[in-house]
């Protein structure tokens, strides 16, 4: 297993915030799981440059691996969870970015 850090990027849109909260109660228990830290959303990020402004809430959580990462979510549970959000919103993107390797 890799021990190189990653940041899971979540951008979406909610139109359905009922529904989009049932999403985010089972959303952390999950991330717990697989060792996975909550960083910060915003519903106002500021567009500095380029040409395509980010629109909607912005999510960074973190994971200590990218098998983690794919293990949350590639769960069964989380797949179960994610049909309230894919019911909710509108998906922009979900990325993620391994972090620089460690200098030994």
């Amino acid at each position: 297993m890799s021990d190189q850090k990653v940041y899971v990027i979540a951008n979406l849109v909610i139109n359905d915030n009922d529904t989009y909260r049932i999403y985010e109660k089972g959303f952390f228990p999950l991330l717990k799981k697989y060792d996975g830290e909550f960083i910060t959303f915003d519903n106002e990020a500021k567009h500095l440059e380029g040409e395509v402004k980010i629109e909607g809430r912005i999510i960074i959580f973190t994971f200590p691996s990218p098998e983690n990462a794919e293990n949350w979510f590639n769960d069964p549970d989380y797949q179960e969870l994610a049909e309230s959000r894919r019911a909710s919103t509108v998906l922009k993107n979900l990325t993620m970015v391994k972090s620089l390797p460690s200098r030994n």
